[in-house]
């Protein structure tokens, strides 16, 4: 982990959906990061009050045209955030920001862990989980991926274009998707919240031992982790991370 805070060019940026904004930096003395790590932002008033937030990676390492010194954020807006409006709505292409990191070990993915992989996203929660989409592709690796991405509705998917991409990819990604609101037309489940029913058929059997990371909100992400101990998935394969709140990743 970089402890010391360092200044960031923003060199491009591009919209994800109506409320999220994916944002690429470069940041001097950066090396590369793990997927599934995170960055702090700092924003620094006129009048001197400062916001720190912390935002997931969602690209993998010098991957996607990438340099090694450089990465992207995916922002989701806060409706009542002091940090979010500014990075989906204000931030342009030659600003800086202050940003400390990457930060985190315990919740990445390296290309050398061999087993079976089971991501699963509850709404922006998809971010590190697509950074981690990316490294195993830009390896090549032979460890089955699964993403279960649950949504609001199809508007709101993130990088969807891509995911359909990745599943054709040397390394594929299957993609399950679970629509709470709005499903597309023909969709041949009607939308509704994720339930553990659904979550045994679509994740990867008990049988064989996936290593879960597993993010988005915390009433998500508790709910989600306790089915999966009930189908006898075991507790130390799931990994978790949730957003939301100052100074957690969102």
């Amino acid at each position: 982990m970089t402890t010391a805070w360092r200044v960031a060019d923003v060199v491009a940026a591009h919209e994800e959906t109506a409320t999220a904004r994916t944002i690429r930096l470069r940041i001097p003395g950066l090396t590369g990061h793990l997927a599934g790590q995170h960055v702090d932002v700092r924003l620094t008033a006129p009048d001197g009050y400062q916001a720190v937030r912390s935002y997931s990676i969602a690209s993998a390492s010098g991957a996607g045209g990438l340099a090694p010194d450089e990465l992207e954020l995916t922002v989701e807006e806060l409706p009542d955030g002091e940090v979010s409006p500014y990075l989906v709505h204000g931030l342009t292409v030659g600003d800086q920001l202050e940003v400390r990191g990457p930060v985190g070990g315990w919740f990445v993915w390296r290309a050398g862990d061999a087993g079976p992989v089971q991501l699963i996203a509850g709404g922006s929660g998809v971010v590190p989980l697509m950074s981690m989409a990316r490294a195993h592709a830009a390896a090549t690796s032979a460890a089955p991926f699964r993403l279960l991405y649950s949504a609001r509705t199809p508007m709101s998917v993130y990088y969807r274009d891509e995911l359909t991409t990745l599943a054709a990819e040397a390394a594929p990604l299957r993609v399950d998707y679970v629509y709470t609101r709005q499903a597309p037309p023909e969709w041949p489940v009607a939308a509704g919240r994720l339930t553990a029913e659904a979550l045994n058929a679509l994740v990867l059997p008990a049988a064989d031992s996936p290593a879960f990371y597993l993010c988005g909100s915390t009433p998500f992400v508790e709910a989600v982790s306790g089915w999966l101990v009930d189908a006898g998935h075991d507790p130390d394969r799931i990994r978790t991370e949730r957003y939301g709140g100052i100074g957690g990743a969102q």
